[in-house]
């Protein structure tokens, strides 16, 4: 019998806790050590959906990869949006695991997955944090594209989302050298990596960091920048993740939750 110790076990042997940033509380937030995993859900986000998802699966472990309490909470009552998903999870038996900043720096991470599924050559992180390991990738293309072209490739790869995929920088402008950050990447604007690439593509992108970046760029050189959903940059990395877990656990089946929990639900263009 594989216990909830066990997968946390192999979850920490695939991305260790000693990885993530000091800011995020990843790791085991939920349930009872010796209960028997037979089933899991991999989702980006405990949200009410995939929680629901989870305990109508018969899931007994739900891992996610943005941490449920991120921030400090002082309640967990059903009132509260947080305090009613615990409450559920717990009721409905089925534990609840983040792996976060620890699951993007290894070499199958958010950012590799993004990296591999473009094709880059030679990706390395943006921000190493260890041989291999680190924040971000940077590599090329075998051959040069145009922005344009990169974009609309990119919303091939991308799960549908209201917000698609945002560009600045000319459409016929040649790219060959790319950064990418799964997930908020505003932070990494700034690194040499970064800024030596022709384009970053990144999500959440704020509007005095891009506008930054832009105006640096047009006196000092800099990338292209291509702002994508945060969730989808990050549920392409979901397959790869189920896929490491059904090695370390034997018998255990692991699902990909295919529910969009993107925030955003549609756009008027204007």
């Amino acid at each position: 019998m594989t216990s909830l110790a066990d997968a946390a076990t192999a979850v920490e042997l695939l991305w260790p806790l000693a990885g993530a940033e000091p800011w995020d509380a990843p790791g085991l937030l939920s349930g009872d050590p010796s209960a028997p995993i037979t089933r899991i859900l991999v989702a980006v986000d405990a949200v009410a959906d995939t929680v629901a998802e989870a305990i109508d699966l018969g899931a007994e472990l739900l891992l996610v990869h943005h941490p449920l309490l991120m921030r400090g909470v002082t309640t967990v009552a059903e009132t509260t949006a947080k305090g009613a998903l615990v409450a559920r999870l717990i009721r409905g038996r089925c534990a609840l695991i983040a792996a976060h900043t620890n699951a993007d720096i290894v070499e199958t991470g958010t950012s590799a997955k993004l990296a591999s599924l473009l094709g880059l050559q030679d990706a390395r992180p943006i921000v190493e944090t260890a041989p291999g390991l680190g924040l971000g990738r940077v590599g090329s293309l075998p051959e040069p594209t145009t922005l344009g072209a990169l974009a609309r490739r990119l919303a091939g790869i991308l799960p549908a989302t209201a917000t698609g995929v945002r560009v600045a920088g000319a459409f016929d402008q040649p790219v060959q050298s790319i950064a990418v950050c799964g997930g908020a990447g505003d932070s990494l604007l700034g690194e040499p990596a970064v800024r030596g690439s022709d384009v970053y593509i990144t999500a959440d992108l704020r509007h005095h960091p891009a506008s930054e970046a832009i105006e640096t760029a047009r006196v000092a050189g800099g990338p292209a920048l291509i702002d994508v959903s945060h969730w989808a940059s990050e549920w392409l990395w979901l397959d790869t993740a189920a896929a490491e877990l059904r090695a370390a656990l034997p018998g255990v089946e692991v699902l990909v939750s295919e529910l969009r929990t993107d925030p955003w639900d549609f756009v008027v263009v204007q």
